[in-house]
């Protein structure tokens, strides 16, 4: 049996099999990991059963696409992006996430890439709360996706949440020195940006203990440090509060 190496780690077989209820054929060989079966299936269904079949979402709302995504399978994906258009590709499991949305999240680049190279505008899909790919990869430092996505289309960095809050806002509340340096040196405009609270990156800055951090985003603008939220506070009355005397 052709079964392509996962990028990801495999999750254990408890997880596979609680609560994944509806699967069909193409689910069950995704997960696992055939993909020889994957082109059996694919190759003899067209039409509009085929159309159905990829769009088909288990209880968990995950299509197969997205099963092997967020197992990692490359060669998969590479194999069944091809019988996908945007709108099945985009469609969401009950998380929230996409197949590229869960790439991103999980950091698999080269899962990321082969989709991206099929569907561009993947890049641009949010989920429940209009966070991007680019936001969740930037919130949890995965600086290659990032320098990635930003290189495809550096306006993702201007998309905000529903709170307000930006993919530089959460890097630098997260203290990803090297996501916030790519943002900057892509959007250097967005470092002015402020959230709901009217806070912006050095805010989210303040609450940490990087300096390093700090520094970066005041070299970017420096008029970011007389900049007050809703209730009047600068980055330095947040950082006197938290106790960051570094800051």
């Amino acid at each position: 049996m052709e079964t392509p190496t996962p990028r990801t780690p495999r999750k254990k077989m408890t997880k596979q099999l609680t609560g994944k209820r509806d699967d069909t054929p193409l689910h069950s060989a995704a997960r696992a990991g055939n993909l020889v079966e994957i082109k059996d299936i694919l190759t003899k269904t067209d039409g509009d059963e085929l159309k159905a079949l990829l769009s088909k979402q288990n209880q968990s709302g995950e299509t197969a696409l997205y099963v092997a995504a967020e197992y990692g399978y490359v060669d998969m994906v590479e194999e069944m992006i091809k019988f996908y258009d945007i709108v099945s590709a985009g469609i969401k499991a009950r998380n929230g996430y996409d197949a590229f949305h869960i790439a991103a999240k999980q950091d698999d680049l080269e899962v990321v890439k082969v989709l991206m190279n099929a569907l561009l505008e993947l890049s641009m899909t949010v989920d429940l709360s209009n966070t991007t790919a680019l936001h969740t990869a930037a919130t949890q430092g995965h600086i290659e996706v990032v320098n990635l996505l930003l290189e495809a289309d550096s306006s993702l960095a201007r998309i905000a949440k529903s709170n307000g809050k930006t993919a530089l806002h959460s890097a630098a509340r997260n203290g990803h020195v090297e996501v916030v340096n790519a943002v900057l040196s892509k959007e250097p405009g967005i470092a002015t940006r402020i959230d709901k609270k009217g806070q912006t990156a050095l805010h989210m800055a303040a609450k940490g203990q990087r300096i390093e951090l700090v520094e970066a985003l005041i070299n970017s603008d420096p008029s970011l440090v007389n900049m007050i939220d809703n209730k009047g506070n600068t980055a330095l009355h947040i950082a006197t509060r938290k106790g960051r005397a570094q800051v």
